[in-house]
């Protein structure tokens, strides 16, 4: 069927939606828990939406449209606390984290909903090794031709987000040497990786997607894993490169910066984006999945390689200088991320400190529970 007409949505405002872990308080491994899980938060007024997702051990949430990062950030915590307490009524632990660290994906079941069958019908093992969790965040567009214009825009700071929010290091048992491991599992998938090259959405919709569409490869926008999608029936972009964080703390403070990020883009000051800027952007997608917040970028317009540290501390300090009150917050507390490390750096010293897998785990479940003040 064609693609339905971008709907206009109002600039800025933010949605985020959060893959999360069910995990066995016996033995810290997952567990099919999200048929019991659904059925007890539907029983009571849920302060967002929650649904299944692929596997039965795991569930998504999604908060309300919001226009900045207070508004978001308490929902997030209202979220957090319906899905703790349904939780500690089944002996099941909910946390964040990007992969489970030991979790077997044979051990995996389908949950059963017609899509999710088919996905498994097509994809084979894939569909169960999608056992992994991501944060998504929906940025609203005011037109197709501007969420395109953001998507292409942001392409150089997608290392900013990896880095930031990675958290599976782990991966049965063994640590990958990357800061976010997860993304290795979404690259596998063939309508993976980047969106083509088009700021027009005329073109995009009578041109690519009418041309994908009639090759009987799509269907709709779901069937593109891209790492930034439009998805034309909210009105948004949507971010899918980031693993879940631990707490709902940092997870608001991404949408934040992404925010901040949009508003500055779309006052169009920087030049525009062009098709080779995505000549480097495997590279630094790489570099971040590897060595998170260590590793080295580079620059897609004048080829220069920059720490990438670095570059997300002069990109705050950029928005810092343009902000309005809202952004301070989620500003501030990634600069603490860049200077303390990530969630990723954090898991392998509870894995350290603890001896074991289980151990982090623990400590994710943990994190997930408490309230972070700022």
């Amino acid at each position: 069927m064609p693609l339905e007409p971008f709907k206009s949505s109002a600039p800025l405002t933010l949605g985020v939606e959060l893959e999360l872990q069910l995990v066995s308080l016996s033995n810290l491994d997952l567990i099919d828990a999200s048929p019991d899980m659904l059925e007890l938060l539907a029983r009571r007024k849920f302060p967002g939406n929650v649904v299944p997702e692929i596997t039965e051990s795991m569930i998504e949430v999604s908060t309300d449209i919001h226009t900045d990062h207070g508004g978001l950030l308490a929902q997030l915590r209202q979220i957090r606390d319906a899905l703790v307490a349904a939780g500690d009524r089944l002996n099941v632990g909910v946390c964040g984290g990007g992969t489970h660290p030991f979790q077997q994906w044979s051990e995996r079941k389908i949950f059963s909903k017609p899509r999710f069958k088919e996905v498994s019908l097509l994809y084979g093992y894939l569909a169960k090794q999608f056992t992994i969790f991501g944060q998504h965040i929906h940025v609203g567009c005011a037109c197709g031709d501007d969420a395109l214009y953001l998507l292409h825009s942001l392409s150089r700071y997608i290392p900013h987000f990896i880095a930031l929010a990675a958290s599976s290091p782990f991966v049965q048992r063994k640590d990958t040497l990357f800061n976010s491991a997860r993304l290795n599992s979404v690259f596998a998938f063939p309508l993976s990786g980047r969106a083509p090259f088009t700021t027009s959405w005329t073109d995009f919709e009578s041109g690519y997607f009418a041309r994908m569409e009639h090759t009987g490869i799509v269907k709709s926008m779901k069937d593109f894993y891209w790492d930034i999608r439009p998805k034309p029936e909210f009105g948004t972009i949507e971010l899918r490169v980031c693993d879940t964080p631990l707490t709902v703390e940092r997870a608001a403070a991404l949408a934040g910066y992404l925010q901040a990020l949009c508003r500055w883009l779309l006052e169009r000051s920087e030049p525009p984006p062009k098709e080779d800027d995505y000549l480097v952007y495997n590279y630094n997608r790489f570099q971040a999945c590897r060595f998170g917040l260590d590793g080295t970028v580079v620059h897609p317009k004048t080829y220069e390689s920059v720490s990438l540290r670095d570059d997300i501390q002069n990109t705050l300090r950029l928005l810092a200088n343009r902000m309005v009150p809202s952004d301070a917050q989620p500003l501030s507390h990634l600069g603490q991320v860049v200077q303390m490390g990530s969630d990723a750096s954090y898991l392998r010293r509870q894995y350290q400190e603890r001896g074991s897998s289980e151990g982090m785990v623990d400590a994710a479940i943990g994190n997930f529970r408490e309230r972070v003040e700022e």
